[in-house]
């Protein structure tokens, strides 16, 4: 069975960016997580925003390329599982503190 070359995986699609440091690490201050929550939920509606949008042009005929349409719904399928995982997770912590007897 001959290789198929265009199921390469090279592309900007296909590379995972660095986590960024947050510019003002060495402040501490507490209100750095609730700001990194922030962005983490606004980049979830932004990418769900963008696979909606895709997927809308390729039922409209506008998308050029389906594969693009078919890597963004399925980034934003990914992040939605990661987030729900990071939600579940979260609950399952505080309910263990709950628990927790003093």
């Amino acid at each position: 069975m001959p290789i198929d070359p265009s199921f390469a995986v090279s592309g900007a699609e296909w590379q995972i960016a660095p986590p960024e440091a947050p510019a003002d690490a060495a402040s501490g201050a507490g209100s750095d997580f609730g700001k990194m929550l922030s962005d983490s939920i606004s980049s979830l509606a932004a990418t769900q925003n963008e696979a909606a949008t895709q997927a809308q042009a390729l039922a409209t005929g506008q998308a050029e390329d389906p594969t693009t349409v078919v890597m963004a719904v399925e980034r934003a399928q990914l992040a939605m599982q990661l987030a729900s995982q990071i939600r579940t997770k979260a609950v399952e912590a505080a309910q263990d503190l709950f628990h927790t007897q003093v």
